[in-house]
C-alpha cells in the first residue's frame, strides 16, 4: 500500500522530474543547524538536508544537493537549473514576485553579542547607538534600520549603525574582531552556537520580528509546488517533520506547512 501511495503522489510531479527520477534541491551549506558539513567527513547535514530527502522519498524520487550562491537561487529556479531550494530563505512579499513559497518554520532576526561585552549591552534597550552586523543577504539590515528609528531614534536615543556582512559566518568574525559590536542572526540558529562555542555568545531579547521560513518553487511549476507542498504535510501529519525539528532542537519554529503566508 505504501508503494502504491508514493507511486500515486510521483503520478503528480511534472513530467521532466518523473523522467529524471530526482528532485534537485539548492542549497547552502554554511547555516547550522539548518544546512551544514560535518567537520570531519564534509558530509551534509541538518535540518533542510534531512527534511528535503524526506520530501523527495515521499515523492518516489532520489534527491541530489547542488550547492548554490544565494544571489543565484532564484535564476536556478527560473532556469530550471534546480527544482525548489532549501536555504533558510524568508518568506517575503517582494520575493513572492518571482517565486512561490511553500512555508515550513518560523523564525526570526534576534540580537546577540560576545559574553565580553555583556557588561555594557546588557538587552535590547543597549544596542542603540552600537554598530549592528547583518547578513545583507537577507531583509534584516532594512529591518533593523526601522527598529532603530522607532526603539531607539523615536526615543532620544542614538541611532544604530547597521552593517551588512556577507552572511552569518562574516558577521560573528567582525563581532569576534570588535569591527561591530552586536549581531543579527536567526533565532533558530543560536542554540547551535551556543553550544558550540561555549562562553561566547549572549542572547538579547527576544526574536524581532516572527518570519516564515519557505522552500521558493519557480511560479512556471504550480504541479511541482503542489506536489511538494502535499508532501510536507504528510511529512507533518506521520511525525516525521516533528522528529527531525527535534533532533535539531528547532521545535519552536514549528509551524503548518502553507503557501505564501510571507508579508
Amino acid at each position: 500500500m505504501a508503494a502504491a501511495s508514493v507511486a500515486a503522489h510521483a503520478a503528480d510531479l511534472p513530467d521532466r522530474i518523473k523522467k529524471a527520477g530526482k528532485l534537485v534541491i539548492a542549497s547552502q551549506a554554511n547555516y547550522p543547524p539548518i544546512a551544514y558539513k560535518d567537520p570531519a567527513t564534509g558530509e551534509l547535514m541538518g535540518l533542510d538536508i534531512e527534511l528535503g530527502a524526506a520530501i523527495a522519498k515521499e515523492l518516489g524520487l532520489k534527491v541530489e544537493y547542488q550547492e548554490t550562491a544565494f544571489a543565484q537561487v532564484f535564476s536556478s529556479l527560473a532556469t530550471g537549473r534546480v527544482d525548489i531550494a532549501m536555504v533558510a530563505i524568508s518568506d517575503t512579499a517582494e520575493r513572492q514576485k518571482v517565486a512561490d513559497f511553500i512555508d515550513y518554520m518560523k523564525t526570526g532576526p534576534q540580537f546577540f553579542t560576545l559574553q565580553a561585552n555583556a557588561g555594557k549591552i546588557k538587552g535590547v534597550a543597549d544596542v542603540c547607538g552600537t554598530k549592528v552586523g547583518a547578513s545583507r543577504n537577507t531583509n534584516w539590515p532594512g529591518q533593523i534600520a526601522g527598529w532603530s528609528k522607532d526603539n531607539c531614534e523615536a526615543k532620544g536615543k542614538p541611532a544604530i549603525t547597521v552593517i551588512g556582512t556577507e552572511g552569518s559566518v562574516d558577521a560573528r568574525t567582525q563581532l569576534k574582531t570588535g569591527r561591530i559590536d552586536v549581531a543579527v542572526q536567526g533565532s533558530e540558529t543560536l542554540p547551535y552556537f551556543q553550544t558550540m562555542e561555549a562562553n561566547t555568545y549572549v542572547v538579547l531579547g527576544q526574536p524581532l520580528f516572527a518570519q516564515e521560513t519557505g522552500i521558493p518553487v519557480s511560479k512556471n511549476e504550480p504541479a511541482l509546488r503542489d506536489a511538494v507542498l502535499a508532501a510536507l504535510k504528510r511529512l507533518q501529519a506521520n511525525g516525521t517533520y516533528d522528529k527531525l525539528l527535534a533532533k535539531y532542537k528547532l521545535q519552536s519554529s514549528a509551524m503548518p506547512a502553507a503557501l505564501n503566508q510571507g508579508k
